[in-house]
């Protein structure tokens, strides 16, 4: 007798899909003039304690106050974030791997910088090095930019089987913002821009917390 077998096929990765706008021009502007700006307010300090104290101390002052501020440019020029299957892949220095289904906190946060809210989903794995930030939507004034209708799904989906942070809450808020963009809504009528406009104005970092979420969301139609 001959036995026959039949090689398995090779198990096919989950698609990653990146969660952000990828424009190099308007990336590498960002990152020159964040670099420039922090040469600038280093070399103001440095010649403000050089007048005062010295040349050498000012221009101690002057890298001391520098350095940090490009770190912190170079940081946010590099840092993109993508999802795969479940998984966030977060990349500034080096890759970081953030399992959403086993995430031990979720909570959603709104930041308001000169009128501008950016909402943010931000999640916590419970060890260092693992928690993100995800801007869901940014709005000024009446109108904005939200995540793709496919971002959003692929998100929607990761949380849904979050137990330990209670993920569904989440997932609905996204799944309802999908289809307030489906039946054509305007940016005022849905639900991540009422979220914007409920948080107090005044206060640059407002978090809201999965109970706060869940109380949102049984409002949505």
């Amino acid at each position: 007798m001959t036995e026959q077998g039949g090689a398995k096929g090779a198990e096919v990765p989950p698609e990653r899909l990146p969660l952000f706008a990828d424009d190099p021009k308007l990336r590498r502007r960002r990152g020159w003039s964040g670099m420039l700006g922090a040469v600038i307010i280093g070399a103001a300090a440095g010649g403000i304690t050089g007048l005062i104290a010295g040349q050498l101390p000012g221009l101690i002052v002057a890298v001391v106050i520098a350095l940090p501020l490009v770190y912190v440019v170079l940081f946010s020029v590099r840092r993109r974030i993508w999802i795969e299957g479940t998984t966030l892949l977060v990349r500034t220095w080096g890759v970081r791997r953030i399992d959403l289904v086993a995430a031990e906190r979720l909570d959603i946060v709104i930041s308001d910088v000169r009128g501008t809210r950016t909402v943010s989903l931000l999640v916590n794995a419970g060890r260092r090095r693992k928690v993100v930030k995800v801007d869901l939507a940014v709005f000024s004034g009446a109108g904005g930019r939200e995540l793709s209708a496919l971002q959003l799904r692929r998100l929607a989906d990761a949380l849904l089987n979050n137990t330990e942070a209670n993920g569904l809450v989440f997932s609905e808020l996204l799944v309802a913002e999908l289809r307030s963009e489906a039946r054509g809504g305007a940016a005022a009528e849905r639900p991540l821009y009422r979220l914007a406009a409920a948080a107090p104005a005044g206060r640059y970092v407002q978090r809201f917390p999965m109970e706060a979420v869940s109380r949102f969301v049984a409002t949505l139609d």
